[in-house]
């Protein structure tokens, strides 16, 4: 089987938080013969899964490691805090670095954000493997879990609640693939992920659906402008040039009869 008549397909990666499901629709609208398959993916694996063409495209969180990938920044998530019902920062609508002092604030291996200033609160005698394994911590009164939003959502329990953290670092999705490998599905999936429509002018359809529309185009008057008309010649039905043709044609008449001469009289 030749190159040519391999059917396409499009491997979409994700991590964790990240739900492509509206995108998914969109694609399965609007190329409906070309499979598209989810790879779901951990955040420190991502950069490396597209990088083994393993993915044509993902959705990670920045930074995206290296320079051999593209990136395109597509929302940054809230921070909250994972606490238990009961705890007595529940109470707040928004909680606070000072809020968390005495408290001991879990740290994941697989943690998403940036804490150059460093974690708040005090640090707990061993690192989690996964956020998963600090979520059942935090449900066993241990500690308390700082992530984005969307993490917080996915691994949701009715006996855990979470707050927004005020001046805590943020994670930023974005939409990454290889430089090297920007296909005309990459191409198309971008479009769909920065909203454009079916018959936008962008995108690598630009040429076609930039083009006039020959059908459209009035033709041209052969003679380019208006015709003058020509002198002695009324200019229309209605216009005054006609009335003044009339009146020179009616004074030739007249002028016509006078001239005519009767036999003399004897």
């Amino acid at each position: 089987m030749t190159d040519s008549q391999v059917t396409p397909s499009f491997k979409l990666a994700y991590v964790p938080g990240v739900t492509p499901t509206k995108w998914v629709r969109i694609w399965h609208e609007r190329l409906p013969d070309v499979p598209l398959t989810l790879v779901a993916v951990s955040p420190g694996e991502a950069c490396e899964l597209l990088r083994d063409r393993g993915a044509d495209a993902g959705f990670v969180r920045l930074p995206v490691d290296g320079t051999d990938l593209s990136a395109i920044p597509l929302y940054t998530e809230t921070t909250v805090v994972v606490i238990p019902k009961d705890h007595v920062v529940a109470a707040v609508d928004e909680v606070t670095a000072d809020d968390l002092a005495d408290e001991i604030v879990l740290h994941p291996l697989d943690d998403t954000l940036d804490w150059e200033s460093g974690l708040p609160g005090r640090p707990a005698d061993e690192r989690p493997d996964t956020t998963a394994d600090a979520i059942e911590l935090v449900a066993a009164g241990v500690g308390v879990l700082i992530v984005p939003q969307s993490l917080a959502r996915l691994h949701h329990r009715k006996d855990l609640t979470y707050r927004p953290l005020a001046e805590a670092p943020e994670s930023r999705i974005a939409l990454s693939w290889p430089e090297d490998a920007t296909t005309d599905l990459v191409e198309d999936f971008i479009g769909i992920v920065r909203g454009r429509t079916v018959n936008s002018s962008r995108g690598r359809s630009q040429s076609a659906a930039s083009a006039p529309d020959q059908s459209k185009r009035k033709t041209p008057d052969k003679g380019g402008a208006r015709r003058k008309p020509a002198p002695g010649k009324s200019a229309g039905k209605t216009g005054k040039p006609g009335k003044t043709g009339k009146s020179a044609r009616s004074g030739s008449a007249g002028a016509s009869k006078s001239g005519k001469r009767g036999k003399p009289r004897r």
